[in-house]
Formats: C-alpha cells, sequence, structure tokens
C-alpha cells in the first residue's frame, strides 16, 4: 500500500497540493482527475519524491519514499513522466533496457534480458525492438515508455498524463494495457488522466481534485455522476450508463 500522508507543496503564496492524505490499494487502476491547476500532475511528482515535499509524508510497502535510498524506492515503485528526454538515436530495446537500471546498474544480467524481452513482448513490441524510437508512431512510442516502466518491475505505477497526443485508437489501446497489468499482474496502477470516460471505463476508483484538494474519492458510480463532476470542475454534465459505464458529457 502507498501512503500519502497530509502531503503539501507550495509555490510562494499558492499552496498546490493542500495536506493531501491518501491510500492507494495494492492492486487495481487508481485515476486522478481534475481541472488544470488542481494539484494532480504535483501530487504525484511528490508521491515518487520527483518533487520535494514541503510537509507531509510517502510510504510504500513500509518504505519511506521520501527519505530511503534512491535505489529502494525504485524497486518498489516506477514513474512515467510527461515529458521524455530521449537521444533520437536510442533503439526501442535500448529504452526498456534503461528499466533495468536499478537492478543491474547498467550491466544486464540474463534476468535482466529476460525481463526486457517479457516486457517487449507484453507491449507488443518485439517486432520494434531495433527501431529507433524517433522512428515510431506516437502510440508505439508510449507503450514503449510503458514498456520501459514494466521491465522495472515494480509493484507501484505511476503514470502522469499517459494519454497526452494519443488519438482514441492509441489512447484505448494504452488504457487496455494497463488494465491487463492491474489484472493479470497484481500491479497498482496509479494515473493522472484528463478524459473522465477513460477514467470511468478502465478505473476500480477515481480521485478529485481541485484546488490542491481531494473533493471526490470512490469508485466510478460515484465520482462519475453529475453533482460530483460539476463540483470538480464547475460546469454542467449529463452522465448516462452505457453497457455497465458510465459516461459523462458536459454541457453549458
Amino acid at each position: 500500500m502507498i501512503t500519502l500522508d497530509a502531503l503539501t507543496k507550495s509555490y510562494g503564496p499558492a499552496t498546490v497540493v493542500d495536506a493531501v492524505s491518501l491510500e492507494i490499494a495494492d492492486a487495481g487502476v487508481t485515476s486522478i482527475i481534475g481541472p488544470n491547476g488542481a494539484g494532480k500532475s504535483t501530487l504525484l511528482s511528490l508521491a515518487s519524491r520527483i518533487l520535494g515535499a514541503d510537509a507531509g509524508g510517502v510510504t510504500a510497502d513500509g518504505v519511506d519514499v521520501l527519505n530511503a535510498p534512491s535505489r529502494a524506492v525504485a524497486t518498489i515503485l516506477s514513474i512515467l513522466r510527461q515529458e521524455h528526454h530521449t537521444t533520437a538515436r536510442i533503439t526501442v530495446r535500448e529504452l526498456v533496457e534503461f528499466g533495468r537500471f536499478p537492478h543491474s546498474h547498467g550491466r544486464l544480467t540474463p534476468e535482466c534480458r529476460a525481463a526486457v524481452a517479457e516486457a517487449l513482448a507484453y507491449c507488443d513490441l518485439t517486432d520494434l525492438a531495433e527501431r529507433p524510437i524517433h522512428q515510431l508512431s506516437g502510440g508505439q512510442r508510449q507503450r514503449a515508455y510503458v514498456a520501459m516502466v514494466l521491465a522495472q518491475d515494480t509493484h507501484y505505477v505511476l503514470l502522469d498524463e499517459p494519454l497526452n497526443n494519443l488519438d482514441m485508437v492509441h489512447a484505448t489501446a494504452l488504457m487496455r494495457l494497463l488494465r491487463r497489468l492491474a489484472d493479470e499482474r497484481g500491479k497498482s496502477i496509479v494515473l493522472v488522466l484528463h478524459d473522465v470516460n477513460y477514467a470511468s471505463a478502465y478505473s476500480d476508483r477515481i480521485i478529485a481534485m481541485r484546488d490542491g484538494a481531494v473533493i471526490q474519492d470512490g469508485p466510478p458510480s460515484l465520482v462519475i455522476a453529475e453533482d460530483a463532476l460539476e463540483a470538480v470542475y464547475g460546469m454542467r454534465f449529463r452522465v448516462h450508463e452505457l453497457d455497465g459505464d458510465r459516461v459523462a458529457a458536459y454541457y453549458r
């Protein structure tokens, strides 16, 4: 379990994350939604210690994330950020091998190579393994980064807006892949999303933030509701049932 205890982050007079306390389950898909500036990405960065917290704490399976050695944290928790800074000449396989660094420190063992091959196969990238990253489509490239995280083999996988710049076909394929990771591998997937309908269709739990605070938290049946969404976004919504999922549409 990941436990966030009164996490707080401010920039000058603006409090971006305001004493947020949460527990993230050992398995399943948890989506964090909310308007721009709600504190979603900042919360994820604090939980993975990419950003330093002004106050509060984070533990993952009993490990003090904010103070433990980097290697200890990197074998429990991984994060895929919005920005990917990768040289264009690197191949898909080389990218995925980076995920093994916490285990190998750059010297790949047979176990590491097996983990890389398995991650490539799981993400349907084996045939593209030797292709340079810059030659991939947006959806293929995003799958390659997910494969890198999968090769890292952490129980907790955090992803910050992984659907950015993906069309509906590739976004849906990626959400299905993340759902499989939770269901087949028992991973705990935590992701920031802007599309409430993807959150509704693929999540076990939705955390809705506004102004640095959590204002809704629960299953899609609770959060994807007209009054709840209006409280989060300040807009009017209609919510309909479609094949067992809740689908939201906003209107004036």
